[in-house]
């Protein structure tokens, strides 16, 4: 029984190590069939950036303290293991949300852009297929109603 919490707390972890998408192309369902603003751009220079991970997210964390809580009920005995539970689901938490964040860690671009109206911005977004935009690239800069904006070819 003990094994089969574990593989089901592990499966959980692995499934919270899914990222929302961050390159150019990606849309929530929310940005579907709305409206975009569309601008024309040249693309002045690119800077690689990393996007951290989440460590916000509950699944890591939870997954890992329901581990290692498990790991730490099999040793010790009487208060020892009472003990043990809580120093493994303490310890498995704070491991849980490092993977989780290690796991979402991605590789980004800084996109600096000016637009034919002569406006200049950078963009942050997630690189997509190991292809970066390069300087003197034509894009088009797509702003959604919330706010999000996108560098694209």
């Amino acid at each position: 029984m003990k094994r089969l919490v574990v593989v089901i707390a592990a499966a959980a972890l692995l499934s919270g190590c899914v990222q929302q998408n961050l390159s150019g192309s990606s849309y929530s369902r929310s940005q579907v069939q709305q409206a975009q603003q569309v601008e024309y751009a040249v693309v002045e220079s690119v800077q690689p950036v990393i996007i951290q991970g989440r460590t916000d997210g509950v699944v890591g964390a939870g997954s890992g303290a329901i581990i290692g809580g498990i790991a730490g009920s099999t040793m010790g005995g009487g208060k020892g293991s009472g003990i043990m539970t809580v120093l493994g689901a303490v310890a498995g938490g704070m491991a849980g949300q490092a993977i989780e964040e290690n796991a979402t860690t991605v590789q980004g671009q800084e996109v600096v852009v000016r637009t034919d109206a002569g406006r200049m911005f950078s963009v942050v977004q997630e690189v997509q297929n190991n292809m970066m935009f390069r300087p003197g690239d034509r894009v088009r800069i797509l702003t959604t109603r919330d706010g999000t904006v996108r560098v694209s070819y």
